[in-house]
Order: C-alpha cells, then sequence, then structure tokens
C-alpha cells in the first residue's frame, strides 16, 4: 500500500513458515487421522464403565438390610465389657462357680459315701468283733470307741473337701483373668473391626467413585487420543492424563522421535546426512 501527502509508503509484511514432510509421510497421516475419527465416532458413547455396579461393603460385614448404626458404638462396647466391669464382684461369682461348685459337692458326696462304706464293712465290723470277744460290747468304752471312729470319719470327709476346694482357688483365679482378657480381648477386636470397616469402606467407595469418574470422563479420554493423532507428527506425547489409559513405551516415542526428525532433517537440505542427524536428534528428544 502506498501513502499520500508527502508521507513514506508503508508495507506490511507477513512471514509464514509451513513445515512439510514427505509425501508418504503426510498421506499416511491423512489415512491414520481418518480412522482415528472413524474409531471415536464409534466408541464416543461406548464407556466400558456404563455397566458397573457398585461394590456394597455393608453386606460382607453386616448382612443385607444392615449398617453400621444397627451395631453397639465401640464406647458402648468399652462401657459394657471393661469401664461398668467390678473385678471385685466378678472375683467373688467365679470363687464361688468355681471352689462352691455343685461338681465339688458331688465329690465330697462320693467320698463321704466311700468312707462310709469302708467304715460299716470294715473298721466297725473289726471294731464290734473285737469288743465282743473281750465282752466289752455294753461297756462305755464300746460308746466312746464308735463315737471316736465316727468322729475320725467326719475329720476325714472336711479334709478331703477343703483339700478338693483349695486345689480350685488356682483355677478360679486362671478364670478370672482370662475372663478380664476376654473383655479386653473383646473391646479391642471390636475397635479393630471398626478400623477395618472404614479402611475398607474408603477403599471400595474410591473403587465405585474412580469407575463413575471414568465413565463420565470417557468421551474426552477418547477424545485425548484423536487430540494425540492430529499430532502425531510433532513427536511421540502420552495419552491418558495421569497413567489411567497408558500411552505409547518408550520404543514408540523413541520411533516416532526418530522419523519425525529425519523427515524434517531430510527436508532441510542435507540429504540423507540431514536425515541421520534429525532421526537421531528426534530419539534422543524422546527420553526427556
Amino acid at each position: 500500500m502506498g501513502g499520500g501527502g508527502g508521507g513514506g509508503g508503508h508495507k506490511h509484511t507477513t512471514n509464514e513458515q509451513t513445515v512439510r514432510y514427505a509425501d508418504y509421510i503426510e498421506n499416511h497421516h491423512k489415512t491414520f487421522l481418518s480412522r482415528v475419527s472413524s474409531e471415536v465416532t464409534n466408541t464416543y458413547h461406548d464407556s466400558p464403565y456404563e455397566d458397573f455396579s457398585n461394590i456394597e461393603i455393608e453386606e460382607g460385614f453386616f448382612g443385607t438390610g444392615f449398617v453400621l448404626a444397627n451395631f453397639p458404638s465401640l464406647y458402648d462396647m468399652f462401657g459394657k465389657f471393661m469401664a461398668g466391669l467390678d473385678i471385685c464382684d466378678l472375683s467373688n461369682q467365679i470363687f464361688e462357680d468355681t471352689v462352691n461348685t455343685s461338681v465339688v459337692s458331688d465329690m465330697v458326696s462320693a467320698e463321704a459315701d466311700i468312707l462310709q462304706d469302708h467304715t460299716d464293712t470294715k473298721i466297725l465290723n473289726k471294731f464290734q468283733t473285737g469288743m465282743r470277744d473281750i465282752n466289752s460290747v455294753l461297756t462305755s468304752s464300746y460308746i466312746i470307741g464308735k463315737s471316736i471312729i465316727a468322729d475320725s470319719q467326719v475329720k476325714a470327709i472336711e479334709k478331703f473337701s477343703s483339700e478338693a476346694r483349695f486345689r480350685m482357688i488356682p483355677i478360679a483365679q486362671d478364670k478370672w483373668k482370662t475372663h478380664l482378657e476376654w473383655n479386653k480381648g473383646v473391646v479391642r477386636n471390636y475397635a479393630e473391626i471398626l478400623k477395618l470397616y472404614v479402611s475398607a469402606k474408603m477403599d471400595v467407595e474410591g473403587h465405585n467413585m474412580g469407575l463413575k469418574a471414568k465413565d463420565s470422563l470417557w468421551p474426552f479420554t477418547v477424545l485425548e487420543f484423536q487430540r494425540a493423532a492430529l499430532g502425531a507428527l510433532q513427536g511421540a506425547s502420552n495419552v491418558g492424563g495421569s497413567g489411567e489409559v497408558s500411552g505409547p513405551s518408550q520404543a514408540q516415542k523413541a520411533i516416532g522421535g526418530a522419523l519425525s526428525g529425519a523427515s524434517a532433517g531430510y527436508q532441510s537440505g542435507f540429504g540423507w546426512q540431514g536425515a541421520v542427524a534429525g532421526g537421531v536428534i528426534g530419539a534422543a528428544a524422546s527420553y526427556l
């Protein structure tokens, strides 16, 4: 354009630079883009995550129809098994149930029967025979002798009873300790189950939400491959963001970079030497 009024003329120029590749590369790229466009159209609304069903963690822990709120809280379990536990009352109860149990009473009763039978059949029989031989059956010595035998029998039974009950005391103590450990273990295991439930629920919900997100983002995932295809001649690039959809391998990146660099080097005017240099540079750049 020329200016008037004595002013100098101004000429505007636009510098444009066009990057071209070998005809066979451009033709293959055009065919490749057409194929990619067709595949994108076919798969755009065909998400593989559409029919995914959520995993319900509650059924595995509590059963069908139940949730965490249907069961006692951790503090409630601690109050029942530990905070509200009177260890003295527990000790007395276990002592009565162990030392003064009906089993011990039955043992003492059985021992008394055995001792009574032994007294009647052997001791008293010999005593009466001896007293009869010396004509002392009607004397006070006979009565005193029978009293001594009866008293010995009672003392023997009491000794057996006390020894039997004494041997049960360590058992009662062990039961008391086991009961305390059991109560503590119930609370501890209940807490571990709750921790496991919360951890599993977070993992499952993260899994469910992740697949929902993949389903919602599926069109963008497909279009990401198309974007990568459009820029294929500019060098290899990752597809799929943070690894949700795997991109090309390092070998594929190196081959793509080498071909792109070789094509540019060849067309730079240095012939096959430029192609070799461009290929080396393109392959090296793919590792950056």
